[in-house]
């Protein structure tokens, strides 16, 4: 028997399964309107802003550490300003105390002399004339030169220390200066690195921030594809190599069927493919599901002015196997 394709030669208006015409539609303008880098751009992006989080990441770290370092170095600053302040503070007193001797001492001497010398008290040719011996008067005399002669040695000494304690004043204050000046370089470097720190560790949670941004949308590609792929393996014929086993009755029905191999689009642009039924929609609505013994699950999906009444056509995809299959009447399952 000849198949379809010959006896009918009717116009490709193959209505096929609307429904998965419509998400075939709907998938492939949501792809272009939501997805236009698609979810492979995504990922490329993700390991581009992950290579670039790394990088951020480690120089973070050697931020922190240069700061921690910084941090040691104003520490040690500061501790030993206070030592160079407390060395300042002390020798300042060091150095009252000694203009405060010295001045007594220069006191002491001044009053002596004006004992000895201007007032008269201790006359030396008194004190020869009333000794009574030699010994006597040299002994006095001595007396009389030793304590002058102590008196300005503790001038001296008191002199001698106190230029010490200025000069040692003058030594601490050109260091506390010194230490205030690394002090103040050291404060600005660690207030750079602590603004570098944050400034790299702001970038790091962008990144971060826009790797989950991503991410969410590689999972909301993701599950749209895949519930879009679903939805038309659910709604789309497969094209299985054997029949598969009858599905649970809904319902049979007599009809005459015949094998065609008619390749071309429907009327809606989807094109042919097994599993396509030509029906008199009078008879069996389209997109009624169906199972034809021998040929297997079928989509009422076509229609055509031969098929008329109980009669169905079946799509194959070589014309040997339509011609194969020839005419026949069988009892299809409607579900």
């Amino acid at each position: 028997m000849l198949v379809r394709a010959s006896c009918h030669q009717r116009p490709a208006r193959l209505a096929v399964f609307g429904l998965a015409a419509i998400a075939l539609l709907v998938t492939a303008t949501w792809a272009r309107a939501d997805d236009p880098a698609g979810v492979a751009g995504l990922r490329s992006a993700n390991a581009s802003l992950s290579s670039r989080s790394q990088q951020a990441l480690l120089e973070l770290y050697s931020l922190q550490t240069d700061l921690g370092q910084a941090e040691a170095r104003i520490a040690a600053l500061e501790a030993r300003s206070a030592d160079v302040r407390r060395e300042r503070a002390s020798a300042q007193r060091l150095l009252e105390q000694a203009r405060t001797d010295f001045q007594a001492a220069q006191g002491q001497l001044a009053a002596r002399l004006r004992q000895l010398y201007i007032e008269g008290d201790v006359d030396p040719l008194a004190v020869l004339l009333g000794a009574q011996s030699l010994d006597e008067v040299v002994s006095a005399l001595d007396g009389l030169d030793r304590l002058a002669t102590q008196d300005k040695e503790i001038i001296a000494q008191l002199a001698r220390a106190k230029a010490a304690l200025l000069t040692a004043s003058t030594r601490l204050a050109a260091r506390q200066d010194e230490l205030d000046s690394l002090l103040a370089d050291a404060r600005g470097t660690r207030a750079s690195l602590a603004a570098a720190r944050d400034a790299r560790a702001s970038y790091l949670v962008s990144l971060r921030n826009q790797q989950a941004l991503n991410q969410a949308q590689i999972d909301r590609l993701t599950a749209r594809a895949s519930a879009a792929e679903q939805k038309s393996q659910d709604l789309t014929p497969t094209e299985a190599d054997t029949v598969p086993p009858a599905p649970p009755s809904h319902g049979t029905m007599t009809v005459s069927s015949t094998g065609y191999c008619l390749k071309g689009n429907t009327a809606t642009g989807v094109p042919t493919s097994k599993g396509v039924v030509a029906v008199d929609p009078l008879v069996i609505p389209l997109g009624t599901r169906m199972y034809v013994p021998g040929y297997g699950e079928g989509v009422a999906a076509d229609t055509g002015s031969a098929v008329v009444g109980r009669t169905i056509d079946v799509w194959f995809k070589s014309c040997a196997q339509a011609m194969a299959w020839g005419r026949k009447t069988v009892t299809i399952t409607l579900h």
